[in-house]
């Protein structure tokens, strides 16, 4: 029998060069409150979920990928993907693409100010 969970991702972890730099970055592109954590035993910042059970990561201090190497995550946008790919822009961030079409809605790839891959993804 073939393994088919209901979310086959659970979590995503991105390593951020400056966390402070990163926090800043990810909530001016998805209009989030993102905080430091330091209750445990490395800092990090948490993504939001409506019900704070949904799929969601956190980035921590660590070692990114060489810009662009390493695998993408992508993130809902909070409202039209042209205006945050803006943010992107504007956050110090690059897009790479153009709002590329799906059946289920549209994406574009970006690199945070670390290099990380990111898709900012609008559904239908």
């Amino acid at each position: 029998m073939s393994f088919k969970p209901e979310h086959f991702t659970v979590w995503a972890e991105i390593p951020v060069t400056d966390l402070d730099k990163s926090i800043a970055f990810y909530n001016k592109v998805f209009n989030l409150a993102m905080e430091k954590d330091v209750s445990g035993p490395n800092p990090m910042a948490m993504f939001p979920t409506a019900d704070g059970k949904g799929i969601a990561g956190h980035l921590y201090p660590g070692k990114p990928a060489p810009e662009g190497s390493g695998p993408t995550v992508h993130f809902a946008v909070p409202d039209k993907l042209e205006t945050t790919m803006a943010r992107v822009k504007d956050a110090g961030g690059h897009v790479l693409s153009e709002p590329i079409a799906i059946p289920v809605g549209r994406f574009a790839y970006c690199l945070d100010p670390d290099g990380n891959s990111i898709g900012l993804f609008a559904y239908n």
